[in-house]
């Protein structure tokens, strides 16, 4: 997904690079439930039964949770997977070079889809702010996210691009937003970082 915002600033991609794939529940039990079957399970020599009852108990749990961002932090490169990337070290970019975001997501609702499927949907909303706080750029659903899957998931994340070509050194701060459209409920996250002239 390409996108352009006019001025000094260039918005170039926001990918989602997938969710790792988390059994979808019958019904929203509690967590001891599922421990309990579990480990019923378990004595039974049912491995599989019980790794799939604490993952299905798990994926109930955590929709009944706050819409929340567990982590978000700037890496080096795209992520390979959950929780598989390169953080940088410090919030320090050079003029020209990308800004590429893990991001986490916690507390999204799932909803039935086609083909007896499961279906979660949320966007990302940008902003971007100089470090006494004015706006310099901003985008709606600068982000679109849909993960379809035969279960629902909790280990959620994605990648998004930010490309500041044209922007001075300087302090800034990257502010996401992201909206659970299925449960219409939003929760935004900040990042500080800094530009230095190339050379």
């Amino acid at each position: 997904m390409s996108l352009k915002y006019p001025g000094p600033f260039r918005l170039v991609s926001a990918a989602a690079l997938g969710a790792w794939l988390i059994a979808s529940p019958a019904s929203g039990g509690p967590l001891l439930d599922a421990a309990i079957e579990a480990e019923r399970l378990a004595a039974r020599n049912d491995a599989a039964g019980a790794f799939e009852a604490m993952r299905s108990g798990l994926a109930a749990f955590s929709q009944t949770l706050p819409l929340s961002v567990p982590r978000a932090l700037f890496v080096s490169e795209v992520p390979n997977a959950y929780r598989a990337y390169a953080a940088k070290a410090e919030p320090v970019f050079l003029t020209g070079e990308k800004l590429i975001t893990y991001v986490e997501v916690t507390g999204l609702r799932w909803k039935p889809s086609a083909g007896e499927q499961r279906q979660s949907h949320f966007t990302v909303d940008l902003e971007l702010t100089d470090d006494k706080g004015k706006t310099l750029a901003l985008q709606k659903e600068f982000g679109n996210f849909t993960f379809t899957s035969h279960s629902d998931a909790v280990e959620v994340y994605t990648h998004l691009t930010l490309d500041v070509d044209g922007a001075k050194p300087g302090g800034y701060v990257l502010r996401y937003t992201i909206n659970d459209v299925i449960a219409e409920r939003s929760t935004p996250f900040e990042l500080p970082f800094t530009l230095k002239e190339k050379g």
